[in-house]
C-alpha cells in the first residue's frame, strides 16, 4: 500500500480540475498544466479532492500509484504557488545577465554562453551570480536550472561554476610537492 498514493490531492479555492481518460487538467490563478497518467491508475475528482487508486489486475499498478499521485499533487502546487530553483555562480569573473528572452553567462569560457529562455519560464538575476529559475511547471524549472548548471559544473579543486543554492561541493588536496 503506498502511503502518498492513499491521500487525496486537496483542491484549493481557485482551481479546477477535469479528467479526461487518463488526462487531468488543472486550472489555477498562474495557468494551466495537464498530465497523461499510465494506465495501470484510475483517476477521479470528489468532493476531497483529486483521487488515485490503482487497477487490481494490473502487476505494475501499485508502483505507479504513488508517482501518479506526486504528478498530479505537481500540478495543483504549479497552478497555485508555482516552482523555483536558484542557483549560485562562484569564480573570478564568472557572472550572468538576463538581456531580453537571452540569459548570458560569462563561466570562462573565450565567448559568453547565451541561454534562450523556454516559454513558461522566467529568470531573474537579483546579483550578477545568483539566477533564479521560476515557473508553473516543475519538471521543467528542473530541467533548466540543470542545464545552466551542465555549462560549468562546480569542480572539487577551487569550486568555482554554478551549483544549486546550498550544493555541499566536497574539496580534494591539491598536488603536493
Amino acid at each position: 500500500m503506498s502511503r502518498i498514493g492513499k491521500k487525496p490531492v486537496a483542491l484549493p479555492k481557485g482551481v479546477t480540475a477535469s479528467i479526461d481518460g487518463q488526462t487531468v487538467k488543472v486550472k489555477g490563478p498562474k495557468g494551466e498544466l495537464s498530465v497523461k497518467l499510465v494506465p495501470e491508475v484510475s483517476v477521479s475528482v470528489g468532493d476531497t479532492g483529486i483521487s488515485v487508486a490503482p487497477r487490481k489486475e494490473m502487476e505494475r499498478a501499485p508502483q505507479m500509484w504513488g508517482l501518479s499521485r506526486t504528478l498530479v499533487n505537481n500540478l495543483v502546487t504549479g497552478v497555485t504557488t508555482g516552482f523555483s530553483q536558484k542557483l549560485e555562480i562562484q569564480g573570478v569573473g564568472y557572472r550572468a545577465a538576463v538581456q531580453g528572452k537571452t540569459l548570458n553567462l560569462q563561466l570562462g569560457f573565450s565567448h559568453d554562453v547565451p541561454y534562450a529562455i523556454p516559454e513558461g519560464i522566467t529568470i531573474t538575476t537579483e546579483k550578477p551570480t545568483l539566477i533564479t529559475v521560476s515557473g508553473i511547471d516543475k519538471q521543467l524549472v528542473g530541467q533548466v536550472a540543470a542545464e545552466i548548471r551542465g555549462w560549468r559544473p562546480p569542480e572539487p579543486y577551487k569550486g568555482k561554476g554554478v551549483r544549486y543554492e546550498g550544493e555541499y561541493v566536497r574539496r580534494k588536496e591539491g598536488k603536493k610537492k
